[in-house]
């Protein structure tokens, strides 16, 4: 036992430090090429924190263990929204500026949606894949788009001094973040993986359940971590951005792939849990909309959203 926790340590390590140096490296380049912070922001570092849970969905997908990787996105899901969101609003009143990221939470809800009903008949198909996957290109393109087109300059002045400064370093330092952070995040997921399937087997868990909590807030580490630095910052739109935006990188882009790779049973995934990723969507809109800002009352009825799923997935 001891031996598979500290293969679940390591895993975890090696994927947020891949995760963090992925995210460096190709945001750096990104902004080397002419990319402005903002659309670096929302889709390269979005993309970049969601790593971890896409090597990990598709090294489940290809071990044939497609609860865990249905489970790791769900579970990641409800964890971006209801404890991330939840966590930044407690430190500090979150405030979103930038109308780019308002706009990306009914996409977030439609997303959610379309998955729900995707997964009704038991199985996550090449098709859905697909489908998925061409989403996302369309999503990638509409926050470049409005990205561009956001004119509020407190915004783009937030997200250009999140970001590194490429002229800081010479340009093949930031590859060698992307080959690094790449490397790890793969070796890191064998090893997660492989301790995941391993304490589900030990404690006759089933591995959708392992999926939603352990693996499912372990690849979330990255988000989390971003967005308690940007709510003590008050850097409201980027730990909103994160948490949404990766969220929707999650349906669209890791269970696109994934299910391209070898189409995935929803064994062990319930309604129940589709439903509270969905309500977990649905009900922060409202609050977005309320002087577009998450106070911290929001904050701990999020983080007690998330308590009160815990308590009923986990037997």
């Amino acid at each position: 036992m001891i031996t598979t926790a500290l293969t679940i340590l390591v895993g975890l390590a090696l994927l947020s430090i891949g995760a963090e140096a992925l995210v460096r490296g190709s945001a750096a380049l990104a902004l080397r090429l002419g990319i402005t912070p903002l659309v670096v922001g929302l889709t390269v570092v979005a993309f970049g924190t969601s790593s971890p849970e896409l090597v990990v969905s598709v090294k489940a997908s290809l071990d044939d263990n497609g609860a865990i990787a249905l489970g790791n996105v769900v579970g990641s899901n409800i964890c971006n929204i209801a404890l991330i969101l939840g966590v930044a609003a407690l430190i500090k009143p979150v405030r979103i500026e930038a109308q780019v990221i308002r706009r990306e939470i009914p996409i977030l809800i439609f997303a959610s949606i379309l998955l729900w009903a995707m997964l009704a008949g038991g199985e996550l198909q090449r098709w859905m894949g697909l489908l998925l996957t061409v989403g996302l290109v369309a999503y990638i393109a509409f926050s470049y788009g409005g990205a561009r087109a956001e004119k509020n300059e407190a915004v783009r002045d937030e997200f250009a001094e999140a970001l590194p400064a490429p002229e800081a370093r010479r340009a093949w330092v930031d590859v060698l973040f992307v080959l690094v952070g790449l490397a790890m995040l793969l070796f890191g997921a064998n090893l997660f993986v492989d301790g995941a399937v391993a304490v589900a087997e030990r404690f006759g868990v089933s591995q959708a359940v392992i999926g939603l909590t352990i693996v499912a807030v372990g690849t979330s580490l990255p988000e989390l971590a971003t967005s308690i630095v940007a709510a003590f910052k008050g850097e409201g739109d980027i730990a909103v951005g994160n948490a949404v935006g990766s969220s929707i990188f999650n349906i669209l882009c890791i269970l696109g792939v994934a299910a391209l790779i070898r189409p995935m049973a929803t064994t062990g995934i319930s309604m129940v849990d589709l439903a509270v990723m969905t309500a977990c969507a649905v009900l922060v809109m409202p609050m977005m909309r309320s002087g577009f800002c998450l106070n911290r009352w929001e904050g701990i009825f999020l983080l007690a959203v998330y308590v009160g799923y815990l308590y009923y997935v986990i037997p």
